[in-house]
């Protein structure tokens, strides 16, 4: 492992900077880590809803609208 990190002395600007260093390094090793099978089990859960009519969908800024009431 390499350097430790103690998140809380980061600014944000700091962690948002770490958080993209992650991301970026996690998608450059996409190949090495497996999606757990409840993934592909949503998924087709999902399509299947969709292909029978039981899934209802809202645009991005309705559904951001949402999510900020729901707190």
């Amino acid at each position: 492992m390499g350097v430790a990190i103690k998140i809380d002395d980061l600014t944000t600007a700091e962690k948002i900077d770490v958080m993209e260093r992650l991301w970026d390094d996690l998608c450059h090793n996409a190949s090495e880590t497996l999606s757990p099978a409840w993934h592909g089990d949503l998924l087709a859960r999902r399509e299947k809803n969709i292909d029978e009519g039981d899934a209802s969908f809202m645009d991005w800024d309705a559904a951001k609208k949402s999510i900020r009431e729901s707190t």
